[in-house]
């Protein structure tokens, strides 16, 4: 395995209510690599990504994640905060103090690299499901993010739509040397990545392959399907 832009070990996390999200949690993501994470829901998935992003602190246990991190929520409207697509993007770049010509130059490379510079200018509020998303993602490339973390980014879109935006994370990964780690319960995603993790009850139970996890998940859903109610 080549070296890792994400590890996780023996992590362990309990919501102050005492119920147990995350137990003994341990993955690698490979630098460069676009990995899923699988689970039924409560299994633990979205809080194993905040925990990554240092929205949430851990009980115990280890995380390395290379810096600086992009997060993509679910729903993109939770985080887009500024009036047009441009000055969402640069707003991003506060922080890093850059002069006028750098932002412009960050913008419009991000936004280029999400096939989204015509739009420079589009009102937030006249995009697409999948634009706002693409907006997302494209502020943490304008951040020169190393890592992008993804919580189930396609929940909210229609079907053309959700496999625009796997296949565009896919070709940032592997045409900007990015890694990614994306949360999904849609298997047809699964095809774009090159692997995955199963997360049942707060630990990983396997992990690999993405075909063969697909298998191991239609098999699930098929004998699932045909039990009685």
């Amino acid at each position: 395995m080549t070296e890792p832009a994400i590890s996780v070990d023996n992590l362990s996390f309990t919501w102050a209510k005492g119920e147990a999200i995350l137990q003994a949690c341990s993955l690698q993501v490979p630098r460069g690599e676009f990995w899923m994470l699988l689970g039924t829901n409560g299994s633990g998935k979205s809080t194993l990504l905040r925990l990554l992003a240092g929205l949430l602190q851990p009980q115990s246990g280890e995380i390395q994640v290379k810096q600086p991190i992009g997060f993509v929520f679910q729903n993109p409207d939770h985080q887009l905060v500024m009036p047009t697509v441009g000055a969402d993007v640069a707003f991003g770049l506060v922080a890093e103090r850059l002069p006028p010509q750098a932002v412009r130059q960050r913008v419009e490379e991000a936004l280029l690299a999400v096939n989204l510079l015509t739009l420079q200018r589009r009102p937030i509020y006249a995009l697409s499901g999948g634009q706002k998303q693409r907006v997302a993602i494209a502020g943490a490339i304008a951040r020169h993010c190393e890592v992008l973390l993804l919580d189930e980014p396609t929940a909210l879109l229609d079907p053309d739509s959700q496999l625009d935006l796997v296949a565009q994370v896919q070709k940032l990964v592997k045409s900007r040397g990015l890694t990614a780690l994306w949360v999904t319960h849609r298997l047809g995603e699964l095809d774009y990545c090159d692997g995955a993790f199963l997360l049942e009850k707060g630990q990983v139970v396997d992990q690999g392959d993405p075909a063969r996890l697909k298998q191991r998940m239609m098999q699930v859903e098929d004998l699932s399907g045909a039990a009685p109610v």
